[in-house]
């Protein structure tokens, strides 16, 4: 089993107790003049990036189904609009990321749509093929096992359908060696992948046109399950 909740370091928490550090993410991401200094300072990456990344959401036709993994505090969510009529599952291993999901899902006015389920990543419980459209933003970073987590998402996208989402890569430069040593020692940040493992992981599943982008030290990847 997957689990994101490793060793902590005061202050900043396990991902199952709701930590500091994503509290401070979510913050970044819904400020974008002073989120987007922050996430240029720190990781040279364009805040806007993500933002276009979460309209893949949006554009899903009325019955479409989603995977939200993690979902995190819910910053996907500003991909989703009222009356779009898609189901919306958002899944974490955490009941405290699951609540403020739910609770940014009620301020957007588009909790009618969302379900939360408490998932890991490693075995979901979803059937094959059973979504239209898999995100993962910021997720793949934080798993014990990167690669399994791509089988899984893989597993149960649709043929035809998408799956996106960004990570920390590992082969962006020692510049952002620092960020990758201070996440894995506080116990919030997995192994890590690179760009080139990242591709290899989704063509071993049957992704076809992979379309990596990167932006400092986050990247950000978009593909195709063949029919």
């Amino acid at each position: 089993m997957i689990r994101a909740a490793l060793s902590k370091v005061p202050g900043l928490g396990g991902w199952s107790e709701d930590p500091l550090w994503a509290s401070f993410y979510d913050w970044t991401v819904e400020h974008p003049r002073a989120g987007g200094v922050i996430w240029r300072l720190g990781m040279n990456s364009e805040l806007a990036k993500l933002y276009r990344a979460a309209e893949e959401i949006g554009r899903q036709p009325a019955g479409s189904r989603i995977l939200d993994i993690p979902s995190g505090g819910g910053v996907a969510l500003r991909g989703l609009t009222p009356g779009q009529g898609v189901e919306y599952v958002a899944a974490d291993i955490a009941q405290t990321m699951l609540d403020r999901t739910m609770d940014a899902a009620r301020e957007r006015g588009v909790d009618d749509q969302v379900e939360p389920r408490i998932a890991d990543v490693g075995a979901l419980p979803f059937a094959d093929g059973e979504f239209d459209l898999v995100v993962s933003f910021t997720g793949l970073h934080c798993f014990p096992d990167p690669a399994r987590a791509v089988i899984e998402m893989a597993r149960v996208l649709r043929p035809g359908g998408v799956i996106t989402g960004s990570a920390l890569l590992n082969d962006t430069g020692l510049r952002y060696a620092p960020i990758r040593g201070v996440g894995r020692t506080a116990g919030l940040l997995g192994p890590g992948c690179t760009g080139h493992d990242l591709e290899a992981w989704l063509a071993g599943q049957g992704i076809h046109d992979v379309v990596l982008e990167r932006s400092g030290a986050v990247g950000y990847f978009r593909g195709v399950k063949r029919t």
